[in-house]
């Protein structure tokens, strides 16, 4: 019996599906056959017009005010009742923090298996996933059924297709609940410093905090510089691990850098269009968390620096400091 596919989205603050949920949706419709659509929101049904036309058989929703925020509870029980009502066999979601959180769990009520940061999706069907700290790649299959994948940004163009006027088909979830929501607290805008939608990613090394041409550090003037680029361009900060743990050795370090920011063999792996290293040396830890970086650039005074033995598109052996200043400027003529 071929599988049929439930693709699950939650809609955002505005009521809209993101852009990682149309990129699992194409990865849905990629598996062919029959599928079917599940939100979930406080309310669902502007997210399902936008989608009307993607091919779905039914479009199912669980809306109210319980289900506009984040919750375990209400996630989990909202999830649940939409599998149970689709019967579908392969679920496929976006790999948000908010399904992130609660979908080990649904997997353990419905007897699923799980698969997260699921890279590829091929028919079969087959997944791809990175181990080992992102260096070796696995495609799997799996008997069990059903079978939760939680898929990666970049894993498909994000679909696009006409809007509609969709029927959706509500389902009658209690939302039984011990906690509530009083308030969200989330940094200024300009405060900003990781933005997974960015079109760049600038990452800062340990380069940044040491003795300059004139023996001195310069800490101020490097974040002013980096913060500026980062205001100006719209990109998205990373840090090289060596840079974060600067802070546990009680040495002068970025106000704006956590180790949320790192990059690399222990940290994120993102997947920017482009990338600009500054700093860096280049090594092996830098590389793995650039193996999803389309265009890599980097910045460096040293020529043979490990950016410049094929890990780069681009090398620019300059000093950083004169050359963001430089691009600082440019970006501030451009301004509205």
């Amino acid at each position: 019996m071929a599988d049929t596919v439930l693709f699950l989205a939650h809609t955002e603050a505005d009521g809209t599906l993101g852009r990682l949920a149309l990129e699992a949706l194409a990865a849905a419709k990629s598996l062919g056959g029959t599928f079917v659509v599940g939100l979930i929101g406080g309310e669902v049904q502007s997210a399902a017009d936008s989608i009307a036309n993607c091919g779905a058989s039914r479009i199912l929703g669980v809306a109210g005010e319980a289900f506009t925020e984040s919750r375990y509870a209400t996630d989990a029980a909202a999830v649940e009742a939409l599998v149970k009502a689709a019967r579908d066999t392969i679920i496929v979601a976006p790999h948000t923090s908010r399904f992130a959180r609660c979908m080990a769990g649904v997997a353990q009520r419905i007897g699923a298996r799980i698969d997260t940061h699921v890279t590829g999706i091929a028919s079969g069907p087959q997944i791809s996933r990175w181990y080992y700290r992102q260096r070796m790649e696995a495609v799997l299959e799996r008997k069990q059924r059903p079978w939760i994948i939680l898929v990666e940004s970049g894993i498909a163009p994000a679909w696009e297709g006409p809007a509609g006027s969709a029927t959706i088909e509500p389902i009658a979830v209690e939302a039984a609940t011990r906690t509530s929501v009083i308030g969200r607290q989330s940094p200024q805008a300009e405060q900003q410093t990781i933005r997974p939608d960015a079109k760049l990613l600038f990452v800062a090394g340990a380069g940044w905090t040491r003795k300059q041409a004139d023996g001195k550090a310069h800490i101020d003037d490097a974040a002013r510089l980096i913060f500026g680029f980062l205001h100006g361009s719209d990109a998205s900060l990373g840090s090289s691990k060596s840079l974060v743990d600067l802070s546990g050795e009680g040495q002068a370090v970025l106000p704006f850098l956590s180790h949320m920011n790192q990059v690399g063999q222990t940290g994120a792996t993102p997947r920017h269009p482009k990338g600009l290293a500054t700093c860096c040396h280049g090594e092996e830890p830098h590389v793995v968390g650039w193996r999803f970086i389309r265009e890599r650039r980097a910045v460096n005074l040293d020529a043979n620096c490990g950016w410049a033995r094929g890990k780069a598109d681009v090398v620019y052996v300059a000093d950083a400091f004169a050359v963001i200043e430089r691009v600082n400027a440019l970006l501030a003529e451009r301004a509205p």
